[in-house]
């Protein structure tokens, strides 16, 4: 990875952390797009003890704002002058139904437009420094849900479990339309299953999961266990040129039967356009107490 620039969100702990360390171990200059300015300056430290001098560079964002991670996404495409990989990870699940001031679903402008809309910021630069790949994280929380198009924002019975795998579906459904979209580019998109992985996900939840999970964290695979596979896809000449695909432990998988269902993939890339480039208005708590 000597040489190669990786743009990537969520890596300020868990996976996203341990994936980017191992990355800039391999040579990779990072770029972090993070929320909290504290766990970022730890990461930066972290990230120029194990590769000084490459250059690696922070952003400030709140990626659950549409209008922020266009502007960051922006920023970065004209201040880099390549990208050879775009890490989408950042995300999180919570326990009540929240809004953000755009009218979006938090779960779902964190955990879906989040990753739509910095691409789509960074598509130019990834096509022009290709081949480029994108890699995002999704779960296998995706299984047993579907999308309904007509309440993507979730006012109908919130349920933080079902709101999360639809998100995570929303990933595997985003990569396969992407992936079609790209190509012929040299850019690839690929998603993921990290496993269940020791991390503070889910420490804003709120709720019962919030005082379950340091429980159950006991029982899960380790951060740098969980990020294997964010690294193989982001660096291994093994699947260069593989694209659309679900992995789960370095291995392509099929995915359940509504991941696969290219139609809806489809319309949620149209959704997910209108939804980007003007805000909905839905009525839900304010999302400033929770994400303060």
């Amino acid at each position: 990875m000597n040489g190669k620039t990786i743009v990537a969100t969520g890596a300020t702990s868990g996976i996203g952390e341990a994936a980017v360390l191992a990355l800039a171990g391999l040579g990779a200059r990072i770029v972090v797009v993070a929320r909290d300015e504290t766990r970022v300056q730890a990461t930066m430290r972290k990230l120029e003890a194990k590769a000084p001098g490459l250059g690696h560079r922070l952003h400030l964002a709140d990626l659950s704002s549409m209008a922020e991670t266009r502007k960051v996404g922006a920023a970065i495409a004209a201040s880099e002058p390549r990208i050879d990989v775009l890490i989408n990870n950042a995300g999180a699940i919570f326990s009540d139904r929240w809004v953000t001031p755009e009218g979006l679903e938090l779960t779902f402008a964190l955990n879906h437009m989040a990753y739509f809309v910095l691409t789509e910021a960074l598509r130019e630069k990834l096509i022009a420094s290709a081949p480029a790949h994108v890699v995002s994280t999704s779960s296998g929380a995706h299984q047993g849900v579907s999308l309904d198009f007509g309440d993507l924002q979730s006012a109908n019975g919130y349920k933080m479990l079902g709101v999360y795998g639809r998100s995570k579906l929303a990933n595997i459904l985003f990569t396969r339309e992407l992936a079609r979209r790209l190509t012929g580019t040299g850019v690839t998109a690929n998603c993921l299953h990290p496993g269940a992985v020791a991390t503070r996900f889910g420490d804003s939840s709120g709720g019962m999961l919030r005082h379950l999970l340091p429980v159950l964290r006991l029982f899960f695979i380790s951060p740098e266990q969980g990020a294997d596979t964010i690294v193989y896809l982001a660096s291994s000449p093994e699947i260069a040129d593989t694209t659309g695909g679900y992995f789960v432990k370095r291995k392509i998988t099929e995915p359940s039967a509504a991941a696969r269902d290219d139609a809806a993939a489809k319309r949620l890339w149209v959704e997910s356009e209108k939804l980007a480039n003007a805000g909905i208005v839905k009525a839900g708590p304010t999302v400033s107490e929770v994400r303060a």
